[in-house]
């Protein structure tokens, strides 16, 4: 889910909002908050201070990422929906999450409906990293998009604002879009990167997900998808002017980890 929107720098300005799409009662999201992230920024800025969570990176705390050379890309018939398993080894996915909890979450709300915005509960963390940017681009997301160009453009790499989510039993994100941000010089977001940290997993195993499916729905409300959680796999889909309505469901079980970015055109 913005108003300034996470999916950005915070040196720009946050873009207008496109009135005309609006769903009834939904709020689109520039890639995730909505208005009440001006009043989180100051929250956000002190953890930064206090464990470099945000700025120029992370002091190279992040886990190593190997390339992977034979990604599956699953497309769903018929829509810009892509699923690739296995973007991430269990590990990474772990370290990450191991990461991002030392780091330290911060609590994300919204007005609700009632006032124009999607219902939204989870915990977030907000980092620019070109670095990791770069190499979340180029351990295989960068040849899933050799051959796809939007209006003559094509991928040049992630947004560097990388942000973590986190949601614990109970926790949702209510129906909304994903708002396309400039990043300035021509370039521009077109397509949301999922990176599912934890997912559903054996009988047997204690900490598996239940829930927290991300949903897609068509103009009419019909569902198109539902994709369960499943750690280390990625999930992308266009966003901007053609973006699917979708929510993340709420969790029943554990906790849902998602890291979450931006492909960026130009």
């Amino acid at each position: 889910g913005p108003t300034r929107s996470p999916q950005q720098p915070d040196a720009m300005p946050p873009p207008a909002p496109d009135r005309k799409r609006r769903p009834p009662m939904e709020q689109p999201e520039a890639g995730d908050g909505a208005p009440q992230q001006r009043q989180k920024k100051s929250s956000a800025a002190k953890k930064a201070k206090k464990g470099g969570a945000t700025g120029s990176g992370s002091g190279g705390a992040w886990p190593a990422v190997k390339p992977k050379k034979d990604l599956q890309v699953n497309r769903l018939k018929g829509t810009q929906l892509l699923t690739v398993p296995d973007f991430l080894t269990s590990a990474e996915a772990k370290a990450f999450v191991d990461v991002a909890e030392s780091m330290g979450f911060t609590h994300q709300g919204s007005l609700g409906p009632l006032k124009g915005e999607a219902y939204r509960d989870n915990d977030r963390i907000s980092v620019t990293d070109p670095l990791l940017a770069q190499t979340l681009w180029e351990s295989g997301i960068n040849r899933i998009f050799m051959d796809i160009n939007i209006s003559g453009k094509a991928a040049t790499g992630l947004n560097p604002n990388i942000r973590l989510y986190r949601y614990v039993e109970g926790q949702r994100f209510g129906r909304h879009i994903d708002e396309s941000v400039h990043l300035g010089d021509g370039s521009r977001t077109q397509y949301t990167l999922l990176v599912y940290l934890s997912g559903k997993g054996s009988a047997k195993d204690s900490q598996a997900l239940v829930g927290g499916e991300t949903v897609f729905y068509d103009h009419r409300g019909g569902i198109v998808a539902e994709v369960a959680p499943v750690q280390g796999m990625a999930l992308l889909h266009l966003h901007g002017a053609r973006c699917m309505l979708h929510e993340a469901r709420f969790v029943k079980k554990n906790v849902k980890y998602v890291l979450r970015s931006d492909v960026v055109f130009a």
